[in-house]
C-alpha cells in the first residue's frame, strides 16, 4: 500500500524530493526504533535526536520555508514537511521533537527583533527543545477559560498555576506559554504569550505516566517564576491573537497520522496472509480487511486534502478535527481488529521472549485509547465542527435538578 502524498498527487518534482530525503535519511538517520509506541524519548536519546534535528534544518528539510532571512530557502517544496514526516515515519527514525515549529511560527510572526535574531538561530541548531504550554485541567477544550496568571511587576512577569498534557515537557528547554495577565477585560483579551525557561525557579514538572507504561505527557506547576518582560511574544494581552494565528498556520493536516494508519494495516494484513499460510479465503476476515482498507483510503485521501488546503492558505474550519476524528476512530478500529487477530501473543511485551514485534500490537492497542482524547476528546471536536463550520447554536447547559431546571 502506497497512499502517500506524492503517490496520491503524482507530481515528478514532489516525487524526486522524496527520493532525495529518502537517501538523506538512509545515510544519516540515527537507528530505527521498532517500538512505535516510545515516543518520549529516554533522556539519553535527547542529544542523539538534538543532533538529527540539527542535520535535518541544515539540509533544509526542516525550516525551509521560513524567512530568507532567518535560515530558509527560496526553493524549499511546498511539501517537504510533510513528505519528510511520511519518510521519517516509513523508515522507523525520530521524527523532530518538540515545539519547535510552533514556537518559530510564533516567533516569526509575532517575535520582536531581538527575539528572532536570539531564538531563531538557536531553534535551527536545536540548542533549545520546546514545549506547549496551553492546556490547562479547567481549560482544555476552552483554552480562553485559562486561569494561569502573570502579574507584572516593573519588569517582569510573576507566573502561577498549573498546565497539563505537556508533550515532551520533561525533556524541553523552553516553553511558549499562555497566561491571563489581565482579568478586568473579556477573557479573549486578557491573555499574554510568553517564553519560559523550564528549569527556572518555580517550574516543577512531573511527568503523567500513561497505559502503555511511557510518559509522553507533562503536568507543569508555576509558583511565582518571574520572567522578564522581554520574553513577551507581541504585546502584554496579544497573546490570544498570537497563538490561535500560530495554530492556523501550523494545522496543514498531519501527513504522520496517514502513515501510521497505513503501516499498521499493513501489518495486520501481512499477519493474516501468514496465518491463513498465504490465500486469505475467510469470507469474514476478507470482508473487515476490506473495510478497513477502504478506511484507510478515505483517510489518505482526506488527509492530503487537509494539507494542500493548508499550504495553500484555504483550510477550512473543519478541516483539523475531521481529519483527527477520522485518524482516531480508524487507529481504534485497526489496532482491536489486529489484536483480536493476532491474539494472545499480542498482548506481551518487548520484555518477553515470545512476544511479537516488540511487543508493538499491545503498545499500538492501548496508546489507541489514549488517542481519542489526546488533542482534543472526538466529542468536544465535534462540537466545534457543528459550532464553527456549520453554524449550529452552542449545546445548551445542563440545569440543576433536570431538563426542566427544578
Amino acid at each position: 500500500m502506497r497512499l502517500s502524498i506524492v503517490d496520491l498527487l503524482g507530481d515528478p518534482a514532489a516525487s524526486a524530493l522524496r527520493d532525495e530525503i529518502r537517501s538523506f535519511v538512509e545515510e544519516h538517520g540515527p537507528t530505527p526504533d521498532v517500538r512505535r509506541g516510545v515516543r518520549a524519548p529516554d533522556a539519553a536519546d535527547v542529544p542523539a535526536i538534538r543532533r538529527w534535528m540539527a542535520l535535518l534544518y541544515e539540509a533544509g528539510y526542516l525550516g525551509g520555508d521560513w524567512p530568507l532571512e532567518h535560515g530558509g530557502s527560496a526553493a524549499a517544496h511546498p511539501l517537504t514537511g510533510p513528505i519528510l514526516t511520511e519518510e521519517l515515519i516509513r523508515q522507523g527514525v525520530a521524527v523532530p521533537l518538540g515545539a519547535h515549529d510552533l514556537a518559530s511560527g510564533a516567533l516569526i510572526g509575532f517575535g520582536s527583533a531581538d527575539q528572532k535574531a536570539y531564538y531563531l538561530p538557536r531553534i535551527r541548531r536545536t540548542d533549545d527543545l520546546w514545549c506547549q504550554l496551553f492546556s490547562e485541567p479547567g481549560a482544555g477544550s476552552d483554552l480562553a477559560g485559562l486561569q494561569t496568571t502573570a502579574v507584572l511587576q516593573g519588569d517582569e512577569l510573576v507566573v502561577n498555576g498549573q498546565k497539563v498534557w505537556t508533550t515532551n515537557g520533561h525533556v524541553a528547554d523552553l516553553g511558549f506559554l499562555l497566561a491571563r495577565t489581565d482579568r478586568t477585560v473579556e477573557k479573549h483579551a486578557g491573555i499574554s504569550a510568553l517564553i519560559v525557561d523550564m528549569r527556572a525557579p518555580g517550574v516543577d514538572i512531573r511527568p503523567l505516566r500513561e497505559l502503555t507504561g511511557t510518559y509522553d505527557f507533562n503536568e507543569v506547576f508555576f509558583t511565582d517564576v518571574r520572567i522578564p518582560r522581554d520574553r513577551l511574544i507581541g504585546g502584554l494581552n496579544d497573546g490570544w491573537r498570537v497563538a490561535t494565528e500560530t495554530l492556523a498556520r501550523e494545522r496543514q493536516g498531519n501527513a504522520g497520522l496517514a502513515t501510521v494508519l497505513q503501516i499498521l494495516f499493513e501489518e495486520t494484513l501481512e499477519f493474516a496472509r501468514q496465518k491463513a499460510d498465504g490465500e486469505i479465503t475467510d469470507p469474514p476476515l476478507r470482508q473487515s480487511l476490506a473495510e478497513l482498507y477502504s478506511r484507510v483510503v478515505v483517510a489518505s485521501l482526506v488527509n492530503v486534502g487537509v494539507v494542500l488546503r493548508g499550504i495553500e492558505g484555504s483550510s477550512r474550519t473543519s478541516d483539523a478535527p475531521m481529519n483527527k476524528i477520522m485518524s482516531a476512530e480508524l487507529d481504534g478500529a485497526l489496532t482491536t481488529f489486529a489484536m483480536t487477530l493476532v491474539g494472545a501473543r499480542g498482548l506481551l511485551d518487548s520484555d518477553e521472549p515470545e512476544s511479537l514485534g516488540r511487543g508493538h500490537w499491545q503498545d499500538d492497542f492501548l496508546h489507541a485509547r489514549q488517542y481519542s482524547i489526546a488533542g482534543g476528546t472526538d466529542q468536544v471536536l465535534r462540537n466545534l465542527i457543528g459550532e464553527r463550520a456549520l453554524g449550529l447554536p452552542r449545546e445548551p447547559k445542563p440545569q440543576p435538578g433536570g431538563s426542566d431546571g427544578r
